[in-house]
């Protein structure tokens, strides 16, 4: 919801640093990769209770999720950048519920809920996306990106808060769960109509 809104404070900054780093002959992709594997460390500490650890390996990786993006602008953009990107996105997200899930057998079920809700918002987005290209359908508002980005309610700075959240309130994770996978499903519900209307 606020993606587009922030993009415009954010992506100077993530630029800056983005520049020195591509011209230091770093790759986007391996930037991706790094985030990823900092955001997947987050799932072992989060299972023994290091939230503070799990919430700075998490901010991290999405720092690095976004410089990725700044890396790729300043030298040459890939689809295979894009394609590694989202797919390391949605794991990653994926990864926090079942951390909560395995830190405490009651955080089971919400943490299920949750990813049924992720499938929801990722199936949604990304059959959006490729509806969209096949029409030759564009849009810059959330920045340069590889394919369509359609928003929603739930998108990756709210997400991103959510897990902040978990972390800072962890007994706290079943009621969030629910909300913010109720939450998802506006979203998707919201993306099906958007679709239904332009691709008629």
């Amino acid at each position: 919801m606020l993606d587009a809104r922030l993009r415009p404070l954010i992506d100077p900054l993530l630029d800056r640093l983005g520049r020195p780093l591509a011209a230091g002959g770093i790759n986007a992709n391996h930037v991706t990769l790094l985030g990823f594997a900092i955001g997947l460390g987050a799932v072992p500490a989060l299972a023994v209770g290091a939230y503070g650890l799990a919430l700075s390996l998490i901010l991290t990786s999405r720092l690095l999720d976004g410089l990725d993006g700044a890396v790729a602008r300043a030298s040459a953009p890939t689809d295979f950048g894009g394609f590694l990107d989202i797919v390391c996105d949605f794991v990653f997200y994926a990864s926090v519920p079942f951390g909560f899930a395995l830190a405490d057998p009651a955080n089971a079920l919400p943490a299920a809920f949750l990813l049924i809700s992720f499938i929801g918002t990722g199936a949604s987005f990304l059959a959006y996306a490729v509806l969209a290209a096949k029409r030759g359908i564009t849009t810059a508002i959330r920045g340069q990106k590889a394919f369509y980005y359609l928003g929603g309610l739930t998108e990756g700075f709210e997400t991103t808060l959510c897990f902040a959240l978990m972390c800072l309130f962890p007994t706290s994770f079943p009621m969030l769960a629910w909300i913010f996978g109720a939450m998802c499903w506006i979203t998707t519900a919201s993306r099906v109509l958007a679709a239904r209307s332009a691709f008629r």
